[in-house]
């Protein structure tokens, strides 16, 4: 069995006004002045504990804790709200429904965010039922730990051999490696295809159209030759 496995935010949506505003708010509730923009998209993908271990660098008695559950806090009313902006990216819906079809492939996430995170994105976006497999920071160590990956080739029996991560930060891509998988870089997300290829993306992509391609290419065409 095949097994395909994304990134959530920066690879299936865009989650940047979201966790830029949760970011704000929580930044706002410590009196503390929130980090630009571009700080804070570089750590998307990691777990909220590594992300604000990052961001804290340089502060003294950085409020680690009172951050984290200000920032959850702060998303889930903003996902509750008539701003809510996760949007699927161009092409995501059709890649899913056409890997899901098949009866040779199995679909999973690996991402920083909670269970109860993902899971509300896709059953915003009817998809959660394509997916056989959703490993998150509540399961297993951040990126890059390879322990997202491994848990979700357990629990949908596959080899690293038939295993592909696609995800758009190079944490995605290091996590990938760790795991002994093929990885996908997607130029869409946080970050640029210059630090995808530096972290060792096996191929990167701008859109949805080369990214069916690859899969393709990697996962099938051996397959059927």
């Amino acid at each position: 069995m095949k097994l395909v496995i994304f990134d959530c935010d920066g690879t299936l949506v865009d989650s940047q006004h979201m966790i830029c505003a949760a970011m704000q708010r929580a930044y706002d509730a410590h009196a503390i002045v929130c980090p630009p923009r571009e700080t804070v998209l570089s750590i998307v993908g990691l777990s909220l504990r590594e992300a604000f271990e990052v961001l804290g660098r340089g502060h003294d008695d950085f409020p680690f804790d009172g951050m984290i559950e200000h920032y959850k806090q702060a998303f889930f009313d903003l996902r509750h709200s008539v701003d809510h902006q996760e949007p699927l990216y161009t092409g995501v819906r059709e890649t899913i429904l056409t890997l899901a079809s098949r009866g040779d492939c199995l679909l999973g996430v690996a991402t920083g965010k909670s269970q109860r995170g993902v899971r509300a994105i896709l059953t915003h976006h009817g998809l959660l039922s394509h997916f056989a497999t959703i490993k998150t920071a509540d399961d297993a160590p951040s990126k890059p730990h390879p322990g997202m990956i491994l848990e979700a080739m357990r629990e949908a029996g596959a080899e690293p051999g038939d295993t592909l991560m696609v995800g758009d930060t190079s944490y995605d891509i290091e996590m990938a490696r760790a795991a002994g998988v093929t990885s996908i870089g997607v130029t869409w997300g946080y970050h640029t295809e210059a630090v995808l290829k530096a972290s060792g993306a096996d191929h990167v992509v701008s859109d949805h159209m080369e990214l069916a391609a690859s899969i393709d290419g990697l996962l099938f065409a051996p397959q059927a030759a």
